[in-house]
């Protein structure tokens, strides 16, 4: 029986990097996992892959659309579907071997399997048990399921089978307008599918600032993605090669069939804890199956913690890593943080969409008094120059300190640029030291720059 400080069950995001800084603080570590690999969804079947495949086919988009503009003539080129997911794989595989190295170097064991806790300070992974002095859970999270839908990962599928299509469908029909079903729809409508969208709810990406989501809404549907809003889906029912979807629309219980090739089920993510044996040791789950927590990432069992997807907040990849470098912290002994307000979120579709902090909702139902300042694309020389001038970039900030409260960016390069604004956040700072700050031109980050001084005096190009 091995004995470790700490052993993490699960490798994604929140699990591989809580145990390479458990290493780093000198903890004896080990990770358990069940997978041929390291990286959990997110590089396996989640992130990474997603991302290989918006890149190759915004890359065919752009050729399509833009590159004869530039003076750069001849034919788009055609997609060879399997060479594009030989890349995904390559994209995968580079990353998963990457933490694979990481592991070694700091002689983190990783033990193959899939792990159970029968009793506190003890982990069993297939016939062996383990002992450790502290466990951390980081199990992650699985697709959500919807009645009458049953996903057989060929014709009905999760953002799993989506990733790995034997071929490009003619008509992909998407279940929900969240994150994973705008960024997948769009890869395949780029790659030539007709793509619907339908959606429960009135607006699209629930909890986003309602400008963001009728502008990204907008722009999708100019890219050619249809949408059903307000529509409650019934049941699907697929064949060997199509699918029908049933749904009824709420404003007048009409009832209405689509036709499919493939269908995307996208209606969101549920913790992932079967199997561990949360029961028998008495850990406190909430009514949404969440592992219950304290401020310490400590369950009600002492000595068991657990962060990432299986507990509450955002099933955001950064936001688990965060809470893995935090618990790391904890179990060492320091003092481990994670400031939940500045936590951005990004949606990979071209435009990108991000946001940081509160929305313009969310001040007015807190009835905080706020600015607001906007600066479009349509005036940053770079974002007209690449064909990039959809969108705009919002800051919101305290109506009497001008302390950044939020920001909300659609637009070229938006989840690389939203980072300017949680570092400022992160320092406290006001609207005016971000106006004040030099950006160089010309770059989109400009736009960042017009936002703030659109809190103030005003916005120079617009």
């Amino acid at each position: 029986m091995a004995s470790y400080d700490v052993i993490i069950i699960g490798s994604g995001p929140g699990g591989y990097v809580c145990a390479i800084r458990c290493a780093q603080l000198g903890l004896k570590t080990a990770c358990v996992e069940g997978r041929e690999t390291l990286g959990g969804t997110c590089l396996n079947i989640g992130c990474i892959p997603s991302k290989a495949l918006l890149h190759a086919s915004h890359m065919l988009h752009e050729a399509e659309h833009n590159f004869a503009s530039m003076g750069l003539k001849g034919k788009a080129p055609s997609v060879d579907w399997k060479q594009m997911l030989a890349y995904k794989e390559d994209t995968i595989g580079q990353n998963t071997k990457g933490i694979e190295f990481l592991f070694k170097k700091n002689k983190i064991d990783w033990l193959k399997g899939w792990g159970s806790i029968p009793q506190t300070g003890k982990v069993k992974v297939g016939d062996q048990v383990h002992e450790a002095k502290n466990i951390i859970i980081a199990s992650g999270s699985e697709p959500t399921s919807l009645p009458g839908v049953e996903v057989d990962e060929k014709v009905v599928v999760t953002s799993t089978g989506a990733l790995e299509l034997g071929k490009i469908p003619k008509k992909m029909v998407v279940i929900g307008a969240g994150v994973i079903g705008l960024e997948l729809g769009s890869v395949y409508k780029r790659l030539g599918s007709e793509v619907t969208v339908i959606e429960y709810l009135d607006a699209i990406t629930p909890g986003m600032d309602a400008e963001v989501q009728k502008t990204f809404q907008r722009i999708l549907k100019k890219q050619g993605i249809d949408f059903i809003m307000g529509a409650a889906v019934q049941k699907t029912e697929a064949t060997k090669t199509k699918a029908k979807v049933h749904y009824k629309l709420r404003k007048d219980d009409s009832d209405h069939v689509l036709d499919a090739d493939v269908v995307l089920l996208a209606t969101g993510r549920k913790p992932y804890t079967d199997g561990l044996g949360l029961d028998s040791i008495g850990i406190k789950m909430s009514d949404r199956g969440q592992i219950e927590v304290d401020a310490h990432w400590q369950t009600n069992v002492k000595g068991i913690y657990a962060i990432g997807d299986c507990i509450t907040g955002p099933m955001l990849a950064h936001k688990a890593e965060d809470e893995g470098m935090a618990a790391a912290e904890q179990v060492a002994g320091k003092h481990g943080h994670v400031n939940y307000g500045v936590i951005p979120g990004v949606i990979y579709t071209h435009p990108e969409v991000a946001n940081v902090g509160e929305t313009e909702e969310s001040l007015k139902d807190q009835g905080r008094k706020y600015k607001a300042g906007k600066f479009s694309f349509m005036g940053n020389g770079r974002a007209k120059a690449n064909f990039a001038a959809d969108g705009f970039v919002k800051i919101l900030a305290d109506a009497e300190t001008d302390r950044i409260l939020g920001a909300h960016i659609i637009g070229p390069a938006a989840g690389d640029l939203v980072h300017e604004i949680c570092v400022a956040m992160e320092f406290g700072a006001s609207a005016e030291d971000l106006a004040m700050t030099c950006h160089a031109h010309p770059t989109y980050s400009e736009a960042v720059r017009e936002a703030a001084l659109a809190c103030g005096d005003g916005p120079i190009h617009s």
